[in-house]
């Protein structure tokens, strides 16, 4: 799957709730992985912002991992 078709309905930044629907996940599971550092986030005026690459690299880590190994081979 491409980054760039990646959630295309969703804004490129997510919120809590958008990761609830996205994983099928209650609040408390949502709100744990993000406290817990599981998804990446960046907290402003103290609510979770997820930019949308974040949670890609939740779901896919291989991916990612493999794009940066092409990228220092070049």
């Amino acid at each position: 799957m491409r980054q760039e078709d990646f959630l295309k309905e969703y804004n490129d930044v997510l919120l809590p709730e958008d990761i609830q629907k996205i994983l099928h996940v209650g609040r408390n599971t949502a709100y744990g992985y993000l406290a817990d550092g599981i998804i990446k986030s960046i907290k402003i005026a103290g609510k979770y912002r997820i930019p949308k690459m974040y949670l890609y690299q939740f779901l896919y880590p291989n991916e990612v991992d493999n794009m940066r190994d092409s990228k220092k081979e070049e």
